[in-house]
């Protein structure tokens, strides 16, 4: 890249990064990622983020900013009344708080770009201040009143990067530059050839991810399944999934991230049978990582990450699902490896990005 580019970041104000134990945050993850990477290039990388946050770039600014959900943070959130709607507004304000001063240093002419990652609450700054580029990652589905809010808000200085290419289809109409997948830290997800005899599943154990439709797959294949996830109570675990708890299927609760690498080593294949249009769905893409290959119903970004055959199946129902069970020992395990190391590694993720920059720079009329 021929431009060296002063760019400042910012995730979250309402806690340091890296996050605080036990949360899981994609979009701090790629953040951190693409600004180290893009250091590591020899580009200036300011990242705006509360005190106690960390990272390898130019310079980590908080603005006397303290975070909320830790300890050593604010203690506003410990106060009486403070539910879940309060509780956002909340976050909302530290947000703004870091947005707002970054914003004041740009419109000083210190930065070439402003890669924001809580697009939403950025729109009515971003259009009041058009001398510099403003690039959103869009890590949320886009929703109807998404689309309309970000059409009201647009302006020729600001620009989207989707994390899928279905991502876009509810909102064609937006200021696409580039759409770049999120990347795995690949020695952070070691790979294995050796597998034991049982498949997997990883995630919320909710209706969208499809945890009751793994469950029916892997009962109907015959196979043994574990289920991996945060603890949950109502009528969907009672119901649909716990029912079924014994010798076939097993449940191991929660599993901090950093030791998910040893459940994908260890599966035959990973089921994800998602329920919903998911952007992207970075457990296909660290399962693959550590070899293991994958069964995904066909929706949302899946057909842009699973090549048919190759990395695992495409399928459209649980039936589906448990044929394709059967027929996993035919993928191999260094394909899985090898699609995430052609496609999904960091680095890609940067080349994405920094391309992405440049077509900006070299366009964009202040």
């Amino acid at each position: 890249m021929k431009n060296k580019l002063k760019i400042a970041t910012v995730v979250t104000g309402h806690f340091t990064t890296p996050p605080p134990k036990g949360i899981v945050y994609a979009p701090m993850d790629v953040a951190v990622d693409v600004s180290e990477g893009l250091v590591k290039r020899g580009h200036s990388v300011d990242f705006y983020a509360p005190e106690g946050s960390k990272a390898n770039v130019t310079r980590m600014i908080n603005c006397g900013l303290k975070p909320l959900n830790q300890d050593g943070g604010h203690p506003i959130l410990k106060l009486p009344n403070v539910g879940g709607a309060e509780q956002n507004k909340i976050f909302n304000l530290w947000d703004q708080y870091l947005l707002a001063q970054m914003f004041k240093e740009a419109e000083k002419g210190n930065y070439d770009i402003l890669h924001i990652h809580p697009v939403d609450r950025a729109l009515p700054l971003a259009l009041s201040h058009s001398k510099v580029p403003v690039v959103y990652t869009l890590h949320d589905p886009i929703c109807p009143w998404r689309a309309e809010i970000f059409k009201i808000f647009a302006s020729p200085n600001q620009f989207y990067v989707s994390i899928s290419d279905s991502q876009r289809l509810p909102a064609p109409h937006l200021n696409y530059i580039s759409t770049v997948y999120n990347g795995v830290r690949l020695d952070e997800f070691p790979f294995s050839d050796k597998h034991d005899d049982h498949l997997l599943f990883v995630g919320r154990l909710h209706p969208e991810k499809g945890v009751a439709e793994a469950v029916q797959a892997a009962l109907k294949a015959d196979e043994r399944l574990i289920i991996v996830g945060p603890p949950v109570t109502g009528e969907y675990w009672d119901t649909k999934v716990k029912p079924f708890i014994g010798d076939k299927i097993e449940y191991v609760g929660y599993v901090p991230r950093e030791e998910l690498f040893k459940y994908y080593q260890k599966a035959k294949a990973v089921l994800v049978p998602i329920m919903w249009e998911e952007p992207f769905g970075l457990i296909m893409t660290e399962a693959m990582a550590c070899g293991a290959p994958i069964v995904a119903f066909r929706r949302g970004s899946v057909p842009e990450i699973i090549e048919d055959g190759r990395n695992g199946f495409i399928v459209n129902n649980v039936d589906e699902m448990a044929e394709a069970i059967k027929k996993v020992d035919t993928i191999s395990r260094k394909e899985c490896r090898r699609t995430v190391e052609e496609k999904f590694a960091i680095e890609k993720m940067v080349d994405g990005y920094e391309a992405a920059f440049e077509k900006i720079i070299t366009s964009f009329k202040k």
